[in-house]
C-alpha cells in the first residue's frame, strides 16, 4: 500500500469512496487476526524495536519501565524460580540437529525417558518467555558471541545452535581445524558465533597425562594471560565467559614463574591451597585480562558454575545420576563446594564489574547455578555412547543432555540481551534531552 493510499483512508471521503473502503478495511483485519496468532514472536520482536525507536521522540515523563521486558520493570529476579511442566518442549530433536555433541546426544544412546525435556523455568514473581530465534538473530544482526571456557560453555552454544536451526543453520568459518576453536556464521543476519577452550581461564600446561587420581595434574600460571582466548575476543560483542569442574583435578599455582601452592597435587614440600585457590585467581585473571583489552567495547556475561549431581560416589569412584525428575527449589540447597564456588565468582566478579565501569565496559551475572542445581535429571550419564563400545568414560553427570535443560540458558540470554537494548534506548533517549 502506498503512502497516498494510506493518507487516503483517515481523510474526507464520499460516500462511494467510503465503502469499497471499508471491505479493504475488514479483509486487511481478517488477514491481521488470522496471521497474529502464527507469527506473535515476530509481532513482539517489532513491537519491542518501534519502543526502542519512541524512547527517541519521547517527553520526559515517559515512563520507562512500561516498555521493558517483564522480568526488567519489576526488579524481577528471574533466576529464583522452580521449573514446571512444559508438555510443548523440546523444541529441535537429536534428528533435526546435527550440532549435539556425541556424548550429549543422550536419546541417540538409549536414554530409556523423556520427561527431562519437558520442563521450562518459572521465575517466582514473572514469567521468562521462551526463546525466541527469530527475535534473537534480529537483535544480534551483525555482532559476535563468544563463549569463553570449558566444555560445559561449548554444550551452551550447541544448545544454540541447535534452538536457532528454526530459523537458519550456521556455516563454519573458523580459522583453523582444532574442534575447540570453533567460528560459526549466520549469513542472513551476519552473526558470528565462536567458542574458545580454556578450561582453567589462565596460562595451562600439562604436568603429567596421569597425576596423583589418573586425571592428569595440570600446571597453572595463575598470573599469567591465557592469550589463546585473550587475544581473539577483543573484536567481540559479546562474551560469555565461564569455568569450574576442571579445579576439580589435581593443579600445581605458580605465580611469578614459582610453585606457591597447589590442589590435590601430593607432592613434598608443596602447600595444598585447595582447589578454591586457584579458582579465585583465575577468575581475577581472567576479568582482568578483559579489562585490559584497549579495543573491547562488548558485554561480558559470566556464567556462573552450573553443578554436577553425582550420587553414590564421586565422578572418578562410580558417581552416576540417574534421577528422572527435577528437585523442587525446598529439596536442595546450594551448599559445601558447590556455594564456595558460586561465592567466589560473585565476589571476583563484582570487583570487575567495578574497575570495568571506569572503563565504560559492562559485566553481566548469567546466573544459572540455582536453575541447574535443581535437575539432576538432565545429565548423560551413561547416555552417551554405546553400551557395547569399550570406552574410558566416567558416567556424565557435568555435561548436559540435547535437548534438555541447558536449552533454557538461551532464555536468559535473550530477556538479558532485550533488557540491554531497552538500556540503551534510555541512556540514548536521555542524552538527546540533555543536548
Amino acid at each position: 500500500m502506498k503512502f497516498k493510499d494510506i493518507e487516503l483512508l483517515s481523510g474526507n471521503n464520499s460516500p462511494k469512496q467510503i465503502i469499497p473502503k471499508l471491505t479493504l478495511l475488514a479483509i486487511l483485519a481478517i488477514v491481521i487476526f488470522t496471521i497474529t496468532p502464527l507469527c506473535y514472536p515476530l509481532f513482539i520482536s517489532y513491537s519491542s524495536f518501534m519502543k526502542i525507536i519512541k524512547y527517541k521522540h519521547s517527553s520526559s515523563s515517559y515512563d520507562v519501565s512500561s516498555t521493558l521486558p517483564s522480568t526488567y520493570g519489576n526488579k524481577c529476579d528471574f533466576f529464583s524460580g522452580e521449573w514446571v511442566p512444559n508438555p510443548k518442549a523440546p523444541y529441535y530433536t537429536n534428528k533435526t540437529c546435527w550440532a549435539i555433541h556425541e556424548h550429549q546426544n543422550c536419546i541417540k544412546y538409549g536414554r530409556p525417558d523423556s520427561d527431562f525435556m519437558k520442563w521450562r523455568w518459572k521465575p517466582n514473581e514473572c514469567e521468562l518467555p521462551l526463546f525466541n530465534p527469530f527475535q534473537f538473530l534480529q537483535i544480534v544482526k551483525g555482532k559476535s558471541m563468544a563463549f569463553v571456557g570449558d566444555s560445559v560453555g561449548r554444550n551452551q552454544m550447541q544448545s544454540m545452535i541447535c534452538l536457532l536451526s528454526r530459523v537458519e543453520w550456521p556455516i563454519d568459518v573458523s580459522y583453523t581445524t582444532d574442534e575447540y576453536f570453533k567460528r560459526w556464521k549466520y549469513p542472513s543476519y551476519n552473526f558470528t558465533i565462536a567458542t574458545f577452550w580454556t578450561p582453567h581461564l589462565v596460562k595451562t600446561k600439562m604436568a603429567d597425562s596421569n597425576g596423583p587420581t589418573h586425571t592428569g595434574l595440570f600446571n597453572l600460571y595463575l598470573d599469567e594471560f591465557d592469550e589463546t582466548w585473550t587475544t581473539q575476543i577483543e573484536e567481540f560483542d559479546y562474551v560469555i565467559l565461564n569455568g569450574g569442574h576442571w579445579f576439580f583435578r589435581p593443579m600445581l599455582f605458580y605465580e611469578k614463574q614459582k610453585i606457591v601452592g597447589c590442589h590435590f597435587c601430593h607432592l613434598k614440600n608443596v602447600t595444598d591451597l585447595t582447589k578454591f585457590y586457584g579458582y579465585r585467581k583465575a577468575f581475577r585473571n581472567a576479568f582482568k585480562a578483559i579489562n585490559s583489552l584497549e579495543n573491547f567495547k562488548g558485554i561480558t556475561f559470566l556464567r556462573t558454575f552450573a553443578p554436577s549431581h553425582f550420587e553414590n560416589g564421586l565422578w572418578n569412584q562410580g558417581g552416576n545420576c540417574l534421577r528422572t525428575k527435577p528437585f523442587r527449589s525446598s529439596e536442595i540447597q546450594l551448599q559445601d563446594t558447590n556455594l564456595e564456588l558460586y561465592m567466589i565468582q560473585l565476589e571476583e566478579f563484582k570487583i570487575a564489574e567495578k574497575e570495568g565501569r571506569k572503563k565504560g565496559l559492562k559485566f553481566r551475572l548469567l546466573d544459572t547455578t540455582q536453575a541447574m542445581l535443581l535437575r539432576p535429571d538432565g545429565h548423560p550419564s551413561r547416555y552417551g555412547h554405546w553400551p557395547h563400545e569399550n570406552v574410558t568414560l566416567y558416567n556424565d553427570c557435568v555435561h548436559w543432555c540435547l535437548p534438555g535443560p541447558i536449552d533454557t540458558w538461551s532464555d536468559f540470554l535473550l530477556e538479558m540481551l532485550k533488557m540491554e537494548a531497552m538500556r540503551f534506548a534510555n541512556e540514548d533517549r536521555l542524552h538527546l534531552q540533555t543536548n
